[in-house]
């Protein structure tokens, strides 16, 4: 952007800044849409752990499209896997819908900052 010699930003740059913005809330929307998936199969697994707890007997596990009989010690171990490993992505998803939060707001301000100077001030 030319607006580093410190003088007012141009309009290409003003809307420019506004693109990003606009990418920057789909983003957002995004990795907020994502996050919730993830909780949701957080629960699920949750859900899951409970019922193999519980169980006596027989336990099946659904590997692709075909459902197989397994030991209860083995379907409790897959649980565990795969919720860590959705921890572990959640904890990323996390981080980055921040940052792009982070992000947003700045780039929110700076362009609110901008319109407010180009414009008089009621009043003033």
């Amino acid at each position: 952007m030319a607006t580093t010699s410190g003088a007012a930003p141009n309009t290409q740059d003003i809307e420019k800044m506004v693109r990003d913005y606009q990418m920057l809330q789909e983003q957002l929307r995004n990795s907020a849409l994502q996050l919730d998936q993830l909780h949701g199969a957080k629960a699920d697994l949750d859900r899951a752990k409970s019922e193999i707890d519980k169980a006596e007997g027989k336990v099946y596990l659904t590997v692709g499209g075909v459902i197989v009989e397994t030991s209860k010690e083995k379907a409790q171990a897959d649980i565990k896997e795969r919720s860590e490993l959705t921890d572990v992505r959640i904890q990323s998803a996390t981080k980055q819908y921040n940052e792009l939060k982070t992000r947003e707001k700045q780039l929110g301000e700076k362009i609110t900052s901008i319109y407010q100077q180009g414009r008089p001030q009621p009043g003033a």
